[in-house]
């Protein structure tokens, strides 16, 4: 009986022990979770302030070291983090430049690593997939977000800076484009006119939210319609998708580098050049036409129409059906 109450006692004792020690653990982790949440606050104020803009992926890089276990006051620790993450070098080397700019905040020192981006296209999607997440969206500003991204090619900070004086009519201005870009002028439908419209006007800006918050309605809306489609290409649709996709319609539509470059805002035709090659056409996705004379030729030139061949005197163009939404 003795023996059987010793150890009862120590049982118990141990138990509260380990009640403690489990509950230091949880504040612990609550208190490491309100720090880095400051610090990505702080982080992302240090960005605008320094002239990087609101870079919403350098935060989601710097956030996915964090969530990773990531001690982000040690570059040598995040060095490593980096180099056993299971990502392109693509996504290594923009995260080493997301925490460069950490590290410069933090007064860090540190060796940044070295990773060459590989050259890859850009996944494009279909128009019925585009239209359906832009349909499957769970809210009026998702879609008015998504439909803006569709017709416009910004890349998707620049759709969140748009302000309502940015509207003219038809037309949406680009006054704030992110690194690299040039401002812009492009032409939109009235369909998302009406969308934009329906937004409340509480602030100056359009979409009135955050990048972290407007993606992740767009992660839950994918994986919906992905669900109910039975689609999973939906789900390798990501916000930057639909810059591509606009890219390459309107070359398909146009053939003219030189205007695809000038609406996405590009500062180098080489960033261009590779809509060039995104998309493959069948003879059934063209129209033809035909022109028996100079005149006839010159006016389906203008049109959009490419010469094919010459057929017993006889012309033959071709032109890209139109993508339409």
């Amino acid at each position: 009986m003795p023996l059987y109450s010793s150890n009862a006692k120590y049982a118990s004792k141990e138990m509260k022990n380990l009640s403690a020690t489990e509950s230091k653990i949880a504040v612990a982790g609550e208190l490491d979770q309100q720090t880095t949440k400051g610090l990505l606050l702080q982080y992302t104020w240090y960005l605008q302030k320094e002239g990087y803009g609101e870079n919403s992926r350098y935060i989601d890089c710097v956030r996915m070291l964090a969530n990773g276990g990531a001690n982000l006051h040690d570059p040598e620790n995040v060095k490593e983090a980096i180099a056993k993450k299971d990502w392109k070098n693509g996504t290594k080397m923009q995260a080493s430049y997301a925490y460069d700019a950490l590290a410069k905040m933090l007064k860090l020192t540190w060796t940044m690593p070295t990773y060459k981006q590989e050259e890859t296209l850009p996944f494009i999607p279909t128009v019925k997939e585009i239209d359906a997440l832009i349909s499957g969206a769970r809210s009026h500003r998702l879609s008015g977000y998504l439909q803006t991204l569709k017709e416009t090619y910004a890349d998707p900070t620049e759709a969140l800076r748009l302000r309502w004086i940015d509207i003219n009519e038809n037309t949406i201005t680009i006054n704030t484009p992110v690194k690299n870009h040039n401002p812009r002028r492009i032409p939109v439908s009235n369909q998302l006119l009406a969308m934009l419209n329906m937004l409340p006007k509480t602030s100056g800006y359009i979409f009135n939210t955050t990048y972290t918050r407007i993606a992740e309605s767009f992660q839950t809306a994918r994986r919906k319609v992905a669900q109910n489609l039975q689609n999973p290409r939906i789900l390798s649709i990501t916000l930057r998708t639909f810059r591509h996709f606009g890219a390459t319609m309107l070359y398909a539509q146009t053939r003219d580098i030189l205007l695809v470059k000038k609406l996405l805002g590009h500062k180098k035709i080489e960033n261009t050049l590779k809509y060039t090659q995104l998309i493959q056409f069948k003879d059934d996705e063209y129209e033809a036409a035909t022109a028996t004379d100079l005149d006839e030729a010159k006016k389906l030139v203008g049109a959009g129409f490419e010469f094919v061949t010459d057929m017993n005197g006889i012309k033959l163009f071709r032109k890209p059906k139109r993508y339409v939404g």
